[in-house]
């Protein structure tokens, strides 16, 4: 415990000095100086310097040993696998990006993470066998009782029922596989807007609407994976959408997906760029929230996104009763502080309980984000204990 204890505090602060730690554990120096000899002698710290400038000799410096260990996330959505390698520390060491379009089949999909994997690997002057551990983010979920991916019709190749058992065979450790908005939570609880709550959903916004719901510190998955596809969920103010899962789409995400933002600009008589809709609906927020005094039309835009916004959000926070709602991805991301608020005050008038809202800050890449730090926390857990 005391190992483990002294590990995560120069995780923390980077390099510490022996007589640090034992203030920060409440060691003794010669049982801080044992720890520390026995962490060195395991390869998991090392001397880094000592102290300079201060009154008195000077102390020698200890931090973890970023190449004790390392481990992988992916990124995967229908267009590009995206795969990051991190230290023992969560330095990004290695970074690949792999285009996929037009590829469909399960044979392919194994390739296409293999390959990605590789790619990040080399660029981190690393093989494949130095990787711990892989965590794989992607829309929907693996159902455990059939191993097959749900909620994600709009990823190709990836519904094979042997899917997973062929990645295990073509990958030497262990992989993982989660829901890429979850990933996205698990980036923001670690390091972003969620730090010190256990108690959260995140709303995702970007190609599709989904969520993440967080129950006392742990993600809560559902039977079949698919706890937060609130997409699905039937809302006012939009038909009735019926077999959900063919059609990829629901009434939340029909009503405040990002599809639905260039629909209401051009219902006010904004014209809209033929651009993909989600890089639209990006735009126009961005306008909007930077308050365009000229154009009251785009303050109007905002204001109705964000009432459709927390019209579903409503529903979660009469199910959940969450401490905080972290609005992330993209489009809400691009409303920045004006379209929280309107959500909140809204929220507001349509819900009994009234939770925190904040702006998601881990802007670049958080499902990566995610997937390498839920793969740091087990690689971590395996490789810190030392009393094996």
């Amino acid at each position: 415990m005391n190992d483990r204890a002294a590990l995560d505090l120069l995780l923390a602060h980077g390099t510490l000095s022996r007589t640090r730690i034992g203030k920060l554990t409440g060691l003794s120096k010669p049982t801080a100086s044992q720890l520390l000899a026995r962490l060195e002698a395991a390869g998991l710290v090392v001397a880094t310097g000592t102290t300079e400038g201060r009154p008195g000799p000077n102390a020698q410096l200890y931090a973890v040993n970023a190449g004790a260990a390392h481990a992988a996330g992916l990124d995967v959505n229908p267009q590009r696998v995206l795969a990051a390698v991190a230290d023992i520390t969560g330095a990004t060491v290695g970074r690949f990006e792999l285009p996929t379009p037009g590829r469909r089949s399960a044979d392919g999909v194994v390739t296409q993470v293999t390959d990605a994997l590789e790619g990040a690997v080399k660029a981190a002057g690393l093989s494949r066998g130095d990787v711990h551990r892989v965590v794989i983010g992607t829309p929907g979920a693996f159902d455990p009782s059939t191993g097959r991916l749900r909620y994600a019709s709009h990823l190709p190749g990836w519904h094979s029922p042997t899917l997973l058992d062929e990645l295990a065979a073509a990958l030497p450790m262990p992989v993982e596989y989660e829901n890429d908005v979850n990933l996205a939570a698990v980036a923001e609880q670690r390091l972003g807007a969620a730090r010190g709550h256990d108690d959260f959903v995140l709303l995702w916004n970007q190609e599709g609407l989904g969520a993440s719901l967080v129950i006392g510190g742990r993600l809560h998955r559902g039977f079949t994976g698919g706890a937060g596809e609130v997409g699905f969920l039937p809302v006012p103010g939009t038909p009735l959408v019926r077999q959900v899962v063919k059609a990829n789409s629901g009434g939340f995400q029909e009503l405040a997906g990002a599809q639905s933002v260039p629909r209401l600009a051009r219902g006010l008589g904004i014209e809209t760029p033929e651009q993909p809709y989600a890089d639209v609906a990006a735009g126009l927020l961005t306008k909007a929230a930077a308050g365009h005094e000229d154009d009251p039309r785009l303050a109007e835009l905002l204001r109705l996104f964000a009432q459709r916004l927390a019209t579903g959000l409503a529903s979660v926070t009469a199910v959940l009763d969450p401490e905080v709602i972290v609005l992330a991805g993209g489009v809400t991301t691009a409303g920045g502080e004006p379209l929280r608020a309107l959500v909140q005050a809204e929220l507001a008038e349509l819900a009994a309980s009234r939770p925190k809202l904040l702006i998601g800050v881990v802007r670049r890449d958080p499902v990566l984000r995610g997937a390498l730090e839920s793969a740091l926390a087990t690689t971590r857990d395996e490789v810190f204990d030392t009393s094996r």
